[in-house]
C-alpha cells in the first residue's frame, strides 16, 4: 500500500531493527488509544510518555546517531527517518514535532568539527534526551542574517553567552540546544551548545497555546568553553543552512501522516452516513471531492518519497535535492491543506467534533507551510534553479530507490551553501516521455507553452525585480518538477494507468490555475497575456476511468482503519 495503515503495516525494511522501531512506535500509539491521545491534545499535555517510550526503546539513538558514534545499528538514514516522520505525524503533530526539532538541534553537532561534543551528544541520545535548535529571534523572525545573541570572549579564554531566542521547539526540556549567535569581538557566526536546565538558561514561556512547547528563552551570562562550541566563522553559517535543508524536508511527511489519518475517518463517516435516502458517498460531488483528495494525497507521497532518493544520492557533484527538498516542505504541505479542505467539505460539521482525530489534523496541518521558512522563502529558493532545470540539463546515472540501510554521510559534509544557480538537473523529459497517458500528454503541452513564454516573452527587468511576479512563475516551475518525480516513482509502487491519469487530471487543472494567475498580473505585455492564456487547458475527463479509480482505490479505503479508544 502507498498510504500508511497501522493495521496492515507490511512495508518491507532491509534490516530488522528498522522494522521493530516502526512496529513498536505503532503499538505505542495504538495502545494509548484515541481517547487518551485527544485528551492530552486538548489539555495541552507535553508528550513525556512518548519521550519515555523512545528512551526505553533507544529510538532517537537508533535513528539520529550517525554511523560510528553509537550502536552498530544506529545511522542517519533518510529513508527510515521519513517513515518515522510519517508514522508519528499520523497520530498528531506534537509527537512528530518533538522528533523534528530534536533533529534540527542535532544537525549543527554532527556537521561541526567538535568530536568531543559529538561523543557527548551520542551519550545524550542513548540517555533518551531531546534536543532543540536555537536560531530564530523575536525581533528578526525569518531574517537569519541578523542575530542579537552574542558570545563574549573572557580574559581566561572562556566565553559568556547573552541574548534571547524565540519560537524554539523543545526549549523546555532539551539537554542540548544548538544556539546560533555572533562573536561579540569579530561579528563572526558561531554555534554553541547550552542545556535548558542550566541556571543561566531562562525558559521564559511557551509562545503558543498548543500541546507543543515552543519556547522563548534567554541566556544570562551563560558560561561557554571551547568544548561547547560546534563551529565558528563561515562554516557555522553553512551548517545552519544545511541543517535547515536536511530537516525542513520532514514537514512534507508530517502533512502526509496527518492527511492519511484524516482520510480514513472522512471516508468511513461519509460512506456510513445516510441522508436524503442516500449514503453520502453516493453523491457525485462527494465522489469528486474524495477522489481529488485521494489523488492529491497519493501524489504527495509519491513525490516526497522520490525526493528522499535524491537526498540520499547527493554528493558534491550532485546537489539536485536542493530543489526537490524545499518543494517537499512547501508544495507537499500546501497540497496537504487542499486535501484537508476537501475532506472537511465532505464531512462538514463532523470535522469540528471533539471525538474524532479529524479536529487535530485540521487544526495542525495549516501550521506546516508556515514553519521552517515560509512558502515564499522556499519558492524563492526554487526559482534559483529555473534556468538550468528547464533549459540546461545534464546527464546523470538513474537514481534508484534508496531504501538501502546505509548512513547518509554526505548530509553532514555538504560544504558551502553558495552556488545554487550552477546546479544542473537531469532532463525532466525523460520521465514525461516514458508516459503517454491522456492527461500527461496535456500536461506536457502546458510545459512546452510555459517554456515558449519564457523564451519568446521573458520577464522584463522590472518583472524580474517583482517578487509577486516571480512567485507566480515559480508555481508553474514546481508543477513541472512535481509531475516529474511522481512519474519517476510510479514504477516503485506500480501505480496503474487509471490512477496516474486521474492524478494528472488535477495536475492539469492546477497548472491552468497558476497560468491564470500569471495572466492576471498587471505588468504583463500583450504577448505574455496571450501565451499565459494558452497554457489554460481542460483535462481529459473519462467517467469510466473515474469510476474505476473511485471503486478500486478511493471507496476501497472504507473500513480499512479506525483508531480505537
Amino acid at each position: 500500500m502507498i498510504l500508511f495503515n497501522p493495521k496492515k503495516h507490511t512495508r518491507k525494511y532491509r534490516d530488522e531493527k528498522s522494522r521493530q522501531v516502526m512496529l513498536k512506535t505503532i503499538d505505542f500509539f495504538e495502545n494509548k488509544g484515541l481517547k487518551k491521545l485527544r485528551a492530552d491534545w486538548r489539555r495541552k499535555v507535553w508528550n513525556y510518555d512518548f519521550v519515555d517510550f523512545m528512551k526505553d526503546n533507544q529510538i532517537f539513538a537508533t535513528l539520529m546517531t550517525p554511523e560510528g558514534y553509537g550502536a552498530p545499528d544506529s545511522r542517519w538514514d533518510t529513508y527510515r527517518n521519513c517513515e518515522f516522520s510519517e508514522i508519528t505525524a499520523f497520530y498528531g503533530l506534537t509527537y512528530w514535532y518533538t522528533w523534528q526539532v530534536s533533529m534540527l538541534g542535532l544537525g549543527p553537532v554532527w556537521m561541526g568539527n567538535n568530536e568531543e561534543l559529538k561523543r557527548k551528544t551520542a551519550k545524550l541520545l542513548q540517555d533518551g534526551e531531546v534536543f532543540a535548535f536555537g536560531l530564530s529571534e523575536k525581533e528578526h523572525g525569518a531574517d537569519i542574517y541578523s542575530s542579537d545573541m552574542m558570545l563574549i570572549p573572557q580574559a581566561d579564554g572562556a566565553y559568556k553567552a547573552n541574548g534571547d531566542k524565540y519560537y524554539i521547539g523543545n526549549g523546555n526540556e532539551a539537554a542540548l540546544v544548538s544556539t546560533f549567535a555572533k562573536m561579540s569581538d569579530t561579528d563572526d557566526y558561531v554555534f554553541f551548545a547550552v542545556n535548558s536546565k542550566h541556571p543561566n538558561y531562562d525558559c521564559v514561556r511557551s509562545v503558543v497555546d498548543q500541546q507543543n512547547y515552543v519556547a522563548e528563552f534567554a541566556l544570562h551570562n551563560y558560561p561557554i568553553t571551547d568544548a561547547d562550541i560546534m563551529q565558528k566563522g563561515p562554516k557555522a553559517w553553512d551548517d545552519m543552512l544545511n541543517t535547515i535543508n536536511v530537516c525542513k524536508f520532514n514537514l512534507g511527511f508530517c502533512a502526509i501522516g496527518l492527511c492519511t489519518h484524516a482520510f480514513y475517518e472522512a471516508i468511513d463517516h461519509a460512506a456510513n452516513r445516510n441522508v436524503y435516502g442516500m449514503f453520502v458517498t453516493d453523491f457525485p460531488h462527494v465522489k469528486k471531492m474524495m477522489t481529488d483528495a485521494y489523488c492529491r494525497l497519493i501524489a504527495m507521497k509519491l513525490f516526497a518519497e522520490r525526493a528522499s532518493d535524491y537526498m540520499r544520492q547527493a554528493n558534491a557533484d550532485d546537489r539536485r535535492y536542493l530543489m526537490y527538498n524545499p518543494m517537499v516542505k512547501m508544495k507537499v504541505t500546501r497540497e496537504g491543506e487542499d486535501v484537508m479542505n476537501l475532506l472537511h467539505e465532505v464531512i462538514a460539521a463532523k470535522g469540528f467534533e471533539n471525538e474524532p482525530f479529524f479536529e487535530i489534523a485540521k487544526t495542525e496541518l495549516p501550521m506546516l507551510p508556515k514553519l521552517e521558512g515560509t512558502v515564499h522563502v522556499n519558492m524563492a529558493l526554487v526559482l534559483k534553479f529555473l534556468k538550468n532545470f528547464l533549459f540546461n540539463p545534464k546527464e546523470y546515472p538513474e537514481v534508484p530507490r534508496r531504501d538501502d540501510p546505509v548512513n547518509d554521510t554526505f548530509l553532514f559534509d555538504q560544504g558551502p551553501t553558495r552556488g545554487l544557480g550552477k546546479i544542473q538537473f537531469h532532463d525532466y523529459n525523460i520521465a514525461y516521455d516514458a508516459c503517454s497517458l491522456p492527461n500527461v500528454e496535456i500536461f506536457k503541452e502546458q510545459i512546452k507553452l510555459f517554456k515558449t513564454m519564457l523564451t519568446k516573452a521573458p520577464p522584463s527587468d522590472e518583472q524580474t525585480k517583482d517578487v509577486d511576479y516571480l512567485l507566480a512563475l515559480g508555481e508553474i516551475l514546481t508543477m513541472v518538477a512535481y509531475g516529474q518525480l511522481i512519474l519517476e516513482n510510479r514504477k516503485h509502487y506500480e501505480v496503474e494507468d487509471d490512477l496516474a491519469d486521474e492524478i494528472f487530471d488535477f495536475m492539469v487543472r492546477d497548472f491552468s490555475k497558476y497560468a491564470l494567475n500569471i495572466y492576471s498580473k498587471p505588468s504583463n505585455t500583450d504577448k505574455q497575456r496571450e501565451l499565459s492564456l494558452a497554457m489554460i487547458k481542460h483535462p481529459l475527463t473519462d467517467q469510466e476511468r473515474f469510476d474505476r479509480v473511485w471503486k478500486k482505490h478511493v471507496y476501497a479505503m472504507k473500513d480499512q482503519y479506525t483508531m480505537q479508544d
